[in-house]
């Protein structure tokens, strides 16, 4: 019975971990940047779903597509004023931007909000359910059933909408889909906010599970990380496997060897799959 009480808790983080990774993945893809400001975004999203329920009881997991739009513009205009300038430059110099990017956000956090950290309490409890002896949190529930939706929602607008065709045009070949009249660094920039999106929509549903503090920003840009190579970059089916497999690594990681080893037995068995299968679960070309 406690292994299959671990097992549901780790199923039950499985969509919210694809939504915290799903911005990620997106970026990385598209724009070929390791976006190191992804996970102060995050914890961003969670402020808004924090104070928008202190001030109007609306659930974080109602407010969690509100949150994304409140930094859909924002970021939009981030890739179009600073990161179209080195877009196509080396690595380094895009690691750099969105690091000191990361940096002034995460002061900005720090300052403004201080770093306790802060929890969406709900009143009444959500409570737990019952799966024959098998105690299934609520919140949790609700969260990766609401993630999950959001990840398949963009797999749906990439698939079937110009827009999101555009997006993939661009990621496997920009100069062709530049010949065939897409507007490249504009589609660039659509991609980057619509990362900014996922980004703010997770941290609204995390916000009503896990505190939340500026300080943990590395800690959520270290999972999206971690779920996007298991998954296989470029693939969003991949990241919602990748994000159910590190639910359970981490649930079954915490029941043998503690929580504080847990993440670490994610990057161990990350460094592993990477030896055997460098594109990951279920990596291919070009983003879909």
């Amino acid at each position: 019975m406690t292994y299959l009480q671990v097992l549901i808790n780790g199923l039950a983080l499985g969509g919210l971990y694809a939504c915290i990774a799903a911005g990620f993945s997106l970026v990385w893809g598209v724009l070929n940047i390791i976006n190191l400001l992804h996970g102060s975004l995050i914890v961003l999203g969670a402020y808004l779903a924090y104070f928008a329920h202190q001030a109007w009881g609306i659930s974080p997991f109602v407010f969690a597509p509100a949150a994304g739009l409140a930094l859909f513009l924002p970021a939009f205009l981030i890739q179009r004023t600073i990161l179209e300038r080195v877009m196509g430059k080396p690595v380094l110099a895009t690691l750099i931007l969105t690091f000191g990017l990361n940096l002034f956000l995460d002061n900005a956090m720090l300052y403004g909000f201080k770093a306790d950290f802060r929890k969406v309490i709900f009143d009444p409890p959500l409570g737990l359910l019952d799966l024959g002896g098998v105690l299934l949190p609520l919140d949790r529930f609700y969260a990766t059933v609401a993630g999950l939706a959001l990840v398949l929602a963009v797999w749906a607008l990439l698939r079937t909408t110009h827009f999101g065709r555009a997006i993939v045009a661009v990621r496997m070949d920009r100069e062709a889909a530049a010949l065939m009249g897409i507007e490249v660094p504009r589609t660039y920039a659509l991609a980057f906010a619509l990362g900014a999106f996922m980004a703010g929509a997770a941290g609204s549903l995390l916000s009503g599970i896990f505190p939340i503090s500026p300080v943990a920003s590395s800690l959520y840009l270290g999972k999206a990380f971690v779920i996007c190579v298991l998954g296989g970059l470029g693939s969003l089916p991949g990241v919602i496997a990748g994000g159910f497999a590190l639910g359970l690594i981490e649930s079954f990681g915490t029941l043998a060897l503690g929580p504080e080893l847990a993440l670490t037995v994610a990057f161990v068995l990350l460094i592993l799959l990477l030896m055997f299968r460098p594109t990951g679960l279920l990596g291919r070309q070009g983003f879909q």
